[in-house]
């Protein structure tokens, strides 16, 4: 791995300047040599020849030099060490295969909050994690609702020609369009050059409707894909109830949605990753999480440290297996740990 190496050269002490110091060579002779070689540049044979004196006793200067502090040599690792490190002691502590670092966020300021500035920083990692994933022509990916995903599929990512591109969860009666899973399959398939396959559903529908749809001949084709999704990318929701943007229909004044630590694909889940039961959850058209725990390949996409405890869960339970997000966060999950 590249490093960058900074050298300095300190000025002789007048005392060693004075030849006051001990030792075979003088101040004035180890700093004359240091700074020919490490601020002019110059090799060791020019330094000998312009000192008087043998390439042999240059090496022996410059390693005086060093000892004495007239030359000081600090490495500093780029900052891709670091990140690699940090994915590295993340991907252990979550036991997940593998774990992306996007660059840092940006500050937040009211003109452009963080959900407005992730969708470009996130981008070309989760564009890593599916170049990763090696999907083929007819190979299935799925794909979540949520505005982190949506923000993502905003911009390029990985070339995936002839993938089919699946929503995990129904929801075109939704206002906003990062609910609208429909919307987010269409954007990610233009993004990868993939095939898009809509589900026409709203994401709870009433029980005499819920039996229409899954009965239909035009949704069972995309339910089936389902399990044989060989990639899922999903965004991983912060607790339901401390949250300000939230799809309409989660009954968000239920009891038992105080449990739920966060969800994927509008599946909830609570800290011990066991689903979260909620009014009307049966007639919910989302795919399970015990069949989400089969895709060989579960990509969760989040920041934010109201979402460090819903990744923890998450991942303990098995919904992801690799994990795309910032430093910031994942410096606050190791904390958490």
């Amino acid at each position: 791995m590249a490093r960058e190496t900074r050298r300095s050269v300190a000025s002789p002490s007048p005392d060693a300047a004075n030849g006051s110091d001990s030792g075979h060579f003088s101040a004035s002779l180890i700093y004359a040599a240091a700074r020919l070689y490490y601020t002019e540049e110059a090799t060791q044979l020019d330094v000998a020849s312009q000192l008087g004196v043998s390439r042999a006793t240059v090496s022996r200067l410059l390693a005086e030099a060093r000892r004495r502090g007239i030359v000081r040599i600090e490495v500093i690792a780029p900052q891709d060490f670091f990140d690699a490190d940090l994915e590295t002691s993340l991907s252990a502590a979550l036991h997940l295969d593998r774990v992306y670092l996007s660059s840092p966020l940006p500050p937040a300021t009211p003109a452009r909050p963080t959900v407005e500035v992730m969708g470009s920083v996130l981008a070309p990692a989760v564009a890593r994690s599916l170049r990763d994933a090696n999907l083929l022509p007819g190979d299935v990916l799925l794909v979540s609702s949520g505005r982190t995903v949506y923000e993502v599929a905003q911009y390029d990512m990985a070339e995936l020609p002839g993938v089919l591109v699946v929503p995990t969860v129904g929801g075109n009666d939704q206002p906003e369009p990062w609910y609208q899973t429909n919307e987010i399959t269409r954007l990610v398939a233009g993004k990868i050059g993939g095939r898009p396959n809509y589900l026409f559903a709203p994401a709870l529908p009433g029980p005499d409707l819920h039996a229409s749809l899954t009965a239909d001949p035009s949704i069972q084709p995309v339910l089936r894909l389902w399990s044989q999704a060989r990639c899922a990318l999903m965004g991983i929701g912060a607790p339901p109830l401390l949250r300000s943007d939230i799809p309409q229909f989660v009954p968000t004044g239920s009891a038992s949605l105080r449990s739920a630590v966060g969800d994927v694909c509008s599946r909830f889940y609570d800290r011990d990753g066991r689903a979260v039961d909620f009014p009307g959850r049966e007639r919910l058209i989302a795919i399970e999480l015990d069949l989400l725990k089969q895709v060989p390949i579960g990509i969760g996409v989040a920041v934010g440290k109201d979402k460090v405890d819903p990744i923890v869960a998450g991942a303990a339970a098995g919904f992801f297996n690799q994990l795309v997000t910032d430093p910031a966060t994942a410096t606050a999950i190791m904390e958490s740990l």
